[in-house]
């Protein structure tokens, strides 16, 4: 078995880089559409930085997939685009209340946090592991950063 490099990734990697790309590409869809819903401005730009921290980690990702002469993936899932609309339409029903916007905010983030922890176990070892360790960190406290908020927000 050859050592896998960051140019020369084993499939079982690239296949889990696939998945981190798509949870990235759902949560800056998330964060800057439930930036559109709320009003409080505070919360409309953090949304929108997380939003642009996801779209940098899920680009540079798709960058070590293209090395390796893959199709990275550039949509992101069916079923982040239904909690959107369910995002859509809580806010909608609620007032674009920011409490609720940051659960379901926060429903998302515990996605992308389990996502990168399941990544990590299944391809400890490999290459890429600095790459999504620090990538990780960066989830984890945007996770921590809107959990802590949703509580702040709580009537």
């Amino acid at each position: 078995m050859a050592l896998e490099t960051k140019t020369d990734l084993n499939e079982n990697t690239i296949q889990k880089l696939q998945k981190l790309i798509r949870a990235n590409i759902d949560s800056y869809n998330g964060f800057h559409e439930s930036a559109e819903e709320i009003d409080d401005s505070r919360l409309k730009v953090l949304f929108k930085e997380l939003g642009d921290e996801r779209s940098a980690m899920a680009s540079e990702l798709q960058n070590y997939v293209d090395f390796n002469g893959d199709d990275a993936e550039d949509d992101g899932s069916v079923a982040a685009k239904t909690h959107r609309i369910w995002i859509n339409i809580r806010s909608k029903i609620n007032g674009g209340d920011p409490y609720v916007i940051l659960i379901e905010a926060e429903r998302g983030e515990d996605h992308i946090k389990e996502a990168y922890e399941d990544v990590l176990k299944e391809t400890a070892g490999s290459a890429m592991n600095d790459v999504l360790t620090e990538q990780y960190a960066k989830v984890k406290a945007g996770h921590d950063k809107v959990r802590d908020l949703r509580d702040a927000y709580k009537k």
